[in-house]
């Protein structure tokens, strides 16, 4: 029985996309409907996924071919899912690349996805920064004192009152809890570790079009979730060092939906699966993995009861589990 898959990401195209995820990770792009291949514009890629926006395939092995989702259904017992405590594969892993800013935008929490948005869950994710510029900006939060506040200032389109943008640098890390006004800005690319849902409420789009016409925004269904008043600056960014990361697992955030870690690998280590699955994406550098050999941009997935798997070699990790 395999010890550890490997995936095929899905690539998706956005009017903010770019080419790093392209140049820079050597992922390659299928032809168009007219056997074009565009390559300039491409934002997101679905490293882990099994949801129905984009359901990565199983990379070599026993199960070579398999959509992820179809693997979760048929082999529960290789995610530790043998009581269904998931029904559906709980986690999205992505790498984001934001050549322009991207809308400003809420999230819905599990209960507000489930009753209004046909049963989907909710959409708590967090951003480890993989390069920015020197003055590298995320929007994290607002600065409305009240509900009444906040409708007013979104109704009278002020913006610049209301948006609140930090400073990040490569190696932070930031947490967006449901309800939180977020926005990645132009330059910046970063992975995002979520739960798997696809529901997104456009607060504000710049007033851009695409195909001609405004992108849908939904202001009264981000008015209902947005939290007010958000959380303080101080507590939204956090910078994550390397130093107690090298060669072992450093947690850098965990809540109820997941736990979150970055290890950096110098020769050899070892870690250790003890856990339901663990998703696992190599961010920078080569080496191997239980023998396999990687490069930066393979993404895994370490199976269930497999105990410790040897790493090797000069390469970022990040992980996550359940």
């Amino acid at each position: 029985m395999s010890r550890i898959i490997k995936l095929n990401p899905v690539l998706t195209h956005n009017i903010w996309g770019g080419e790093r995820l392209v140049k820079d990770f050597g992922y390659s792009i299928k032809p168009d409907e007219n056997g074009n291949v565009k390559a300039d514009d491409i934002g997101e890629c679905w490293g882990i996924s099994a949801h129905p926006s984009g359901d990565d395939t199983i990379c070599g092995g026993e199960y070579d071919g398999m959509r992820l989702s179809e693997l979760y259904d048929k082999h529960p017992e290789l995610f530790g899912n043998e009581d269904r405590h998931y029904d559906r594969f709980p986690l999205l892993i992505k790498i984001i690349d934001a050549k322009d800013d991207l809308s400003i935008q809420v999230h819905p929490n599990d209960e507000y996805a489930k009753v209004h948005e046909n049963g989907s869950l909710g959409k708590t994710e967090c951003w480890y920064v993989l390069d920015c510029p020197e003055d590298g900006k995320l929007v994290v939060g607002h600065n409305a004192k009240s509900r009444e506040e906040l409708t007013d200032m979104i109704h009278s389109g002020r913006w610049s009152e209301l948006i609140r943008e930090l400073p990040v640098h490569k190696g932070d890390f930031i947490q967006i809890d449901p309800g939180t006004v977020h926005a990645i800005k132009g330059g910046i690319l970063l992975l995002e570790t979520q739960q798997s849902s696809d529901i997104t409420y456009r607060l504000y789009d710049y007033d851009r079009l695409q195909n001609g016409k405004p992108r849908p925004l939904h202001i009264e269904q981000s008015i209902d979730v947005i939290n007010v008043p958000a959380p303080s600056a101080e507590d939204s960014v956090r910078a994550i060092k390397d130093d107690n990361a090298v060669n072992d697992l450093e947690e850098m955030y965990s809540c109820k939906y997941y736990t979150v870690f970055h290890m950096v690998v110098d020769g050899e280590a070892f870690i250790d699966q003890k856990y339901d699955f663990m998703n696992l994406t190599v961010i920078e550098g080569s080496g191997s993995i239980d023998g396999e050999s990687v490069k930066k941009g393979d993404h895994l997935i370490l199976l269930s009861g497999i105990g410790k798997v040897a790493v090797c070699g000069k390469m970022k990790l990040v992980t996550s589990i359940a």
